[in-house]
Parts: C-alpha cells; sequence; structure tokens
C-alpha cells in the first residue's frame, strides 16, 4: 500500500471538515427562541357581512382563507381591500428580532394577493409582504422569491431586526430575501390572502405549522 506523504495526511481530514460544513445549511430558527402559540394568539378577520366560516376554516392542522375581490372589508368603517386574514395577537412589538415561521399552499388562479405581511412602518402601513402574482411569489412587487408556487407546500420563515431595519425571507430554508425594512412602529405578523392590484375573482391560501420565534 502506498502511503500518502505526511503533508496531505495533515490536509485531507482537514478538506473533508471544510467540505462537510460547508454543505450543512444553518437553518433560519438558529439562535431563535420559540415562543408559545395558541388559539389565544390568533384573531381571524374576514369580510364584515358574512359568516367567518364563508372565508375561513380550520380543520386537521390547516388554516385555509379565500376570498372574493368583491368582498368587503374586514369591518364596516375600514377602506381596505377584501381580507381573509390571521392576525397574530400577543407578540406585538416595536424593537427587537422577531420570526414568522409557517407552512403554505396557493391554488392555481390565485393572483395579486398578499399572503403573509409583516403591519407597521414608517414609510407605509407594513415593513413586508409576500404577494402571488401568476404564479411566483414576490416582495412586494419586486423582488421574486419563488416561481411556479402553485398546488405545492412550502415551508416561509420571515425574519424582522427592528433596530436593523432589516428583512430577511426564507423558502424551505433558503435565503430569497435580504433588505430594508420600512421603519420602526408597532409591528405584528399576518397570513392569509389580502387582495391587492390585479387580483384575480377568487384568492385563497392554506397555512399549517405557525410559530412566532424571538431572539434575546
Amino acid at each position: 500500500m502506498v502511503s500518502l506523504p505526511i503533508f496531505h495526511q495533515t490536509l485531507l481530514p482537514l478538506l473533508i471538515t471544510i467540505t462537510t460544513l460547508s454543505l450543512v445549511a444553518s437553518d433560519p430558527t438558529d439562535g431563535f427562541t420559540p415562543l408559545s402559540f395558541s388559539n389565544s394568539n390568533i384573531q381571524i378577520q374576514t369580510p364584515y357581512d358574512v359568516p367567518q366560516n364563508q372565508r375561513y376554516s380550520y380543520s386537521n392542522g390547516v388554516h385555509r382563507f379565500w376570498v372574493y375581490s368583491t368582498d368587503k372589508p374586514h369591518t364596516s368603517s375600514s377602506q381596505t381591500a377584501p381580507r381573509s386574514e390571521m392576525r397574530i395577537t400577543g407578540y406585538d412589538y416595536s424593537s427587537g428580532v422577531w420570526q414568522f415561521e409557517g407552512h403554505f399552499s396557493v391554488p392555481s388562479g390565485t393572483s395579486g394577493t398578499c399572503i403573509q405581511q409583516v403591519f407597521g412602518g414608517v414609510s407605509s402601513a407594513t415593513t413586508s409582504q409576500s404577494r402571488v402574482y401568476g404564479g411566483s411569489l414576490t416582495h412586494y412587487q419586486s423582488a421574486t422569491l419563488e416561481q411556479n408556487i402553485y398546488n405545492k407546500w412550502y415551508r416561509f420563515n420571515v425574519i424582522h431586526d427592528v433596530g436593523a431595519n432589516n428583512v430577511k425571507i426564507f423558502i424551505n430554508g433558503v435565503k430569497k430575501f435580504d433588505g430594508n425594512g420600512r421603519g420602526a412602529g408597532n409591528h405584528y405578523f399576518k397570513c392569509g390572502v389580502y387582495a391587492q392590484n390585479g387580483a384575480s375573482n377568487y384568492m385563497e391560501s392554506r397555512w399549517r405549522d405557525i410559530k412566532i420565534f424571538r431572539k434575546y
């Protein structure tokens, strides 16, 4: 048997270790503390003039949200677009580093709708919106996060660092967006469907395994 030179014997294990480490991607929740999350942290917002069960359901761990472009807003005094959304309560924040995690699925045909948002900002009402346009998931109407998303399940993570005015978005553990927020304010997380410009007549998203994290 041919022996490797001493230099190669020393270098080879090091190269193997470096290669192995480079293949192990960190999880977006690393360094975060999971917070208690229950029904008490959920507020469902649906068109005010129809029963909630005509725009929202929960079965077998899946929250299903749907709305029509002709629907009323969630309150009689609101001037906003139609929505069927979960508003996370009990974890409003104005500082710190926070994270929302959930798994979502969007049926074919849904378009022109926001399926997840970080509410609150200075230059706008929200710091982050993840929207669906023609089968693509986008950050607002600019950066494309994922294409061909219809009828599939995805793990979704958004991290909001208020002090750094930074938002990061991960799809299936892969970072797809890293950019500026829209200023500090009273923030909270939402998910579901919220009509935007060019909304399809029918909009739907499904969510499961929703979790909230904070970095201490």
